[in-house]
Parts: structure tokens; sequence; C-alpha cells
């Protein structure tokens, strides 16, 4: 992967050209971005022209890079135990489907990485097993005479046993070593790991990126790269999302519009809380992955729901299926006095989805709290 096919960050890719070509390359750089930024292809991207810049053959070099077959170049990501790895995951087992899942999803998300390999219903890690395979590696001199790099694409995903036991090499790595640590969350990275490492900082991606990534990779109309890129809201990612409507994205409409359904019923009605119960185990039994995708978007919905109701459909991209729905009926029950106090709500199930919680409890107290938002009054300003 190459800097020509990195959509945007411009600045960013001028300054790691500039800073490799003085030899100012730090031992161990940070890049930090949302998820659909270009976060990990910027860092392939970077390490293929480190890697081949100044190498004796940059054909052959490039040709390896580009397959991710180069000797020189490793990688770490958060792996789980499937179907075929039955025990001590680790990343070096999965190496074939990650190099399938770069070239098919460059921009994807750690959602799509445990889809890709059949475990969505997990939650994937960088645990102590592969630290230690990550030490191993790095120990031993170049294949090629050059640098070594490893990239830790979700870096925060590294537990605390693997971080303290990668500290050191971190600080101190062998001569010509090269660590890309990549994520999303940099409050979730260990700070004595995060204050070793040179910080570079993603911005979403433009929105006429986007669309002329849209229009010259999906081969689509100005017109609805444009309509996509608007609400991927700089995330690569999610604008494919978008065109190619994931299968998800029904299913996940189904359970919100249940949930509020029940939600706005059970006030007053205590029967109807057994719907709610009913409703938080059908989640839970679908894995914290995708529990983390379906809060997400349920905050979306609920964001266009507050846009449609202060006037502004132009903003409204969210186009549902279900019969007897209509978001311009619900909007008006998402405003001001409550929309707030939901998003921190569903922020906070999230977290504690996150790490580990109970999700059935979360999402039947995330019920609860919300049949009483979805009645909060708006308070009309006196003129």
């Amino acid at each position: 992967m190459t800097f020509d096919e990195i959509i945007g960050q411009n600045h960013i890719k001028k300054h790691l050209v500039q800073s490799a070509e003085n030899g100012r390359i730090p031992h161990a750089q940070l890049f930090v971005g949302k998820e659909g930024s270009g976060t990990l292809a910027t860092a392939i991207a970077y390490a293929q022209f480190l890697l081949c810049n100044s190498a004796p053959n940059p054909e052959v070099c490039n040709l390896k890079c580009n397959k991710l077959q180069h000797p020189d170049l490793h990688f770490a990501f958060p792996v789980t135990t499937n179907d075929t790895v039955k025990k001590h995951p680790v990343s070096s087992l999965f190496m074939e489907d990650w190099r399938s899942f770069i070239d098919k999803q460059p921009y994807g998300s750690l959602f799509n990485w445990l889809q890709h390999i059949g475990v969505e219903n997990k939650q994937g890690q960088i645990g102590v097993d592969e630290a230690e395979e990550i030490v191993k590696k790095l120990q031993l001199k170049s294949y090629e005479g050059g640098f070594k790099i490893m990239i830790i694409w979700m870096a925060e995903k590294m537990n605390t046993a693997a971080s303290n036991k990668l500290l050191k090499l971190i600080e101190e790595p062998p001569n010509k070593t090269i660590f890309l640590l990549v994520a999303e969350d940099e409050g979730q990275i260990i700070n004595t790991i995060k204050s070793r490492c040179q910080a570079i900082h993603f911005t979403p991606v433009s929105n006429q990126d986007v669309a002329n990534a849209l229009v010259s990779r999906e081969q689509i109309n100005e017109n609805e790269a444009t309509k996509i890129a608007y609400q991927s809201e700089g995330n690569y990612n999610k604008a494919l999302h978008i065109l190619h409507n994931n299968s998800n994205d029904l299913q996940f409409e189904e359970w919100f519009i249940t949930w509020i359904r029940a939600a706005f019923r059970a006030k007053g009605n205590a029967a109807v809380i057994q719907d709610l119960i009913g409703w938080s185990e059908e989640i839970a039994k679908s894995g914290r992955e995708t529990q983390k995708q379906f809060l997400q978007y349920c905050l979306q919905f609920f964001r266009q729901a507050l846009l449609l109701n202060y006037g502004t459909p132009d903003l409204v991209f969210l186009e549902t299926q279900t019969a007897n729905f209509d978001l311009a009926k619900f909007a008006p029950f998402i405003h001001s006095a409550n929309m707030l106090t939901i998003e921190k709500e569903v922020g906070e199930a999230q977290y504690h989805i996150e790490r580990n919680g109970n999700a059935k409890i979360i999402l039947l107290d995330l019920s609860i709290k919300l049949t009483r938002l979805l009645h909060t009054k708006e308070e009309k300003i006196q003129s």
C-alpha cells in the first residue's frame, strides 16, 4: 500500500515523508484517529515507504509489501479463539485472514475484522502470548538489513500483562526497529507506553475526499457520492457500509424500534417491563461487539430524530424500512431536554459492555432510564 492510496490526510503523509527523508524517524509512533480515518492504511503505507525507499530493489520490495509478505514487516492485532484456533490465539495464526482483510477492507473496523474471522460475538484482545511473540520476532536481525517494523493495530486492546511485557522493548528497541501503534482511543493505552510514543492525530476524512474516493473506487455518480460522504461523518468505512447497505442495519432497526415502542409504553404499565426484559435478553445473546455496534446505531438514530425535530430535514439521511414506523412522528420525543442525557446513558452502556459487564443488566437498566427520558417534556421558551 502506498501513500497515493490513502484518502486525504495530505498533511500527515507529507510530514511522514519529509521526516523520513531528513532521517528523523521516531522509534515508536502512535497513530490516533477514529474509525475510517485511515490510520492503519497510513501506517502500512509509511512502513512500505521506509522499507522500500532505500531498498536495493524497490520494485521487488514494493511487491512484497503490497502482499503484506515482507519479512521485516510484522503485525499484531486483536484476536481470539475460533473454529480453527482453539487456544493461545496470536496474530501469526491469522496472517492469511489478515492479508485478505486488508486487501478487501483497509479502512475496516475491529468489528469488521472479528466478522471476517467468524467471531463477531467475541471480543478480541492483544494478550501476553502476543507480546511474547513480538519480543521474539524483534530480537532477530533484519532479514534484508534495513528496518524492522512492527505495526500494532488497535493498540488499546493490549491488556495490562501484554503492555507491561512490551514496555521495555518499546522504550529501548533494537537498532533500526520501529513500532507503529495504531489506535482509536489513546485514553485506553497505559500512560507508560503512550509517553514513549510520538503521537500523530488523524482528523476525519473530509467530505470531498470521501466523495472523490467513492467516485473513483466504487464507480458511483457524484451526487450519490456527495450524499453518502455527508452521511459518513468523515469515516470512509462507514461510507462503504452505507453504499453496500450492510445487512446488520435492518436487524438493528428492528431491535431499535421494538425497544423504543416498549420503553414508551412501559411508563405506568408494569406488564410492559417484561417486554423490555425479553428485549434485553435477546440483545445480550448477540455478542459484545454486536452490542456495541448496535448502541452506536441507536445514537445515530436519536441524533437523526433530533435533527428532524429541529427543522433540518436536509441533514436527515436515515430511511427506515419498518412498516408503520414514521421517523417524523418519533422525532418530537427527542429534544434539548433529553438528548444529552440519552447520549450520556447510551455512552455509559457502551463503556460497561466494553468492560465485560453483564449485558442483560446493562441494557435493561438503559431501557428503564429510556422509559423516563422519552416522556420528558421540552421546556418552551417564553417570548
